[in-house]
This record gives C-alpha cells, structure tokens and sequence, in this order.
C-alpha cells in the first residue's frame, strides 16, 4: 500500500470483512437468542447490533452534513452517561430482522461513503477528527470487541485475525485521548509497543529506546483497550510507572471513560 488512496482502500477491505464475520454470528438467530444478554452490562445481543447500527449513522451524519452532526454531538455529549445507552436502546426494539437490515444498510453505505471521501478531508467525530481510514480503522475496532461481546453471549469462541492491527493501532494512537478523557495530563515521552499478533509476527510502534515500554499478546492489548478485560486478566507487561499507569486506563474508543470489566473469578 504505497499512496493515501491505497491505504484507505486496504483498511475498508477490512472493515468489510470484519462486519461480515460478525454478520454470520447473528444471521440465523432467533428472537430468544437476540434478546441473549452480553458481558456488556445490561446489553443483550440487540443492544450490541444496534449500538453498531446507530454509530453507522452517526459516522455518516458527520461524513455528510458535518453541521448537523456537530450540533447533534454537542447535545450527546452533555449528557455523556446516558446517550450511547439511549441509541441501543431504541435499536434494541426493533424487530431482530429489522434491526439487521438497518445495520447492514448502514455498514455498506459507511464503506461507500469512506470510499468517496476526498483525500486529506478529516471528519468530525466525539473525539479527534479523523481521516477516512482512520475512521475505518475505528470501525473495526468497534465491531471487533461488540463481536467479542456477542461471541460471549454465544458461547463461541473466535480465531484472532490479521484485522486485529487495526484495534492495536487505534489503541496505540489513542493513548492521550485515555488521559484526557479523565482531565489528566498526558506523559510527555512517547512509549515503545511490541505485541505478538495471531501468527507469532511482531506489530511494533514507537522508538525502540523508549524508556516506558508495554510487551505481550496482541490480542490482550485489544481487549484491554477496549475495556473487554480487566487489566489484570490481561497478558499484556508494563514496564515503567507511566506504562503501567496507561494500560489501568486506555481506551480506544471515543467519548467518555467506559466502565471496564470486572476481574475474572478465580475457581479453586
């Protein structure tokens, strides 16, 4: 991938397929098996589905009428605790077929969408703006870890793949936005990262000599950052105060501090 044009096409490529997979896991289920709640508090499939199916809409409100979605974001965001509920919600409520129509209606209109935007155009969003790819980028990580979520409440457990960068990238480059979400002052050093993705390969970023540095599985990293594990369920190492310090609170995704997960039960 050598140009901006390349890059965003191979990222959509992706994106498509990660929708696909997560596609094929709730195809055949039924209205039972829809309402199954999640991991995720008070969420069942549904709600899962829906909260990807309303953020669709809103990458598409800000993509194409940029004024309307500020002025929407602005009315969200003052009431951070609540909106991201109220979307499921409403989606929840709808008919199993008919919430799985929306979502897929705005899943292939996102892909041509992203695909038109021109280059170097950055689209507003409740955090930083972002590029078309970089858009894509969190889209895949969205639909990643509500896939994990549903794979959960299924009982299905899902073979990491390639798409997984994409989620470890975000997470890396979201590293301020964890800190400033919370009113806190970013480390002013940048940190060295070295996870081993699915088939043994190294995803690094970050200079190799920097002080903080943060080792491990890819796939801990990924569900770390996107709040579906507790830090300490994590096989992901710190290594220094500040990188230690980062892990207890990064985050991927925009909009305020999620709720985490709970640390995992110890059987004896």
């Amino acid at each position: 991938m050598g140009d901006a044009g390349s890059v965003t096409e191979g990222v959509l490529a992706d994106l498509r397929e990660e929708g696909e997979a997560l596609d094929r896991l709730v195809a055949g289920l039924d209205a039972e098996a829809w309402a199954r709640p999640t991991p995720a508090p008070r969420w069942s499939i549904a709600h899962q589905i829906a909260h990807l199916a309303w953020t669709d809409e809103q990458v598409l409100k800000a993509a194409t009428d940029e004024a309307a979605f500020r002025d929407d974001s602005q009315v969200a965001l003052a009431s951070p605790g609540t909106f991201v509920d109220e979307g499921a919600e409403a989606g929840a409520a709808l008919p199993p077929a008919r919430l799985l129509e929306r979502w897929r209606a705005g899943r292939a209109e996102v892909l041509r969408v992203l695909g038109e935007l021109p280059q170097g155009r950055r689209v507003p969003w409740y955090g930083p703006a972002m590029s078309a790819a970089s858009m894509a980028t969190a889209r895949i990580m969205e639909t990643w870890a509500h896939g994990e979520d549903v794979a959960g409440a299924l009982g299905v457990t899902r073979e990491p793949t390639e798409r997984l960068r994409h989620v470890v990238r975000i997470g890396v480059r979201a590293r301020d936005f964890a800190y400033a979400v919370r009113g806190l002052q970013p480390p002013g050093e940048p940190f060295r990262v070295e996870l081993e993705g699915p088939d043994g390969q190294l995803w690094a970023h970050g200079p190799e000599d920097a002080a903080q540095r943060v080792t491990g599985d890819a796939v801990g990293f990924c569900l770390l950052v996107t709040q579906r594990i507790h830090r300490d369920d994590a096989d992901v190492r710190a290594q220094g105060a500040d990188a230690q310090h980062w892990l207890e609170i990064a985050q991927a995704f925009a909009g305020p501090p999620g709720e985490g997960r709970a640390r995992r039960e110890v059987r004896r």
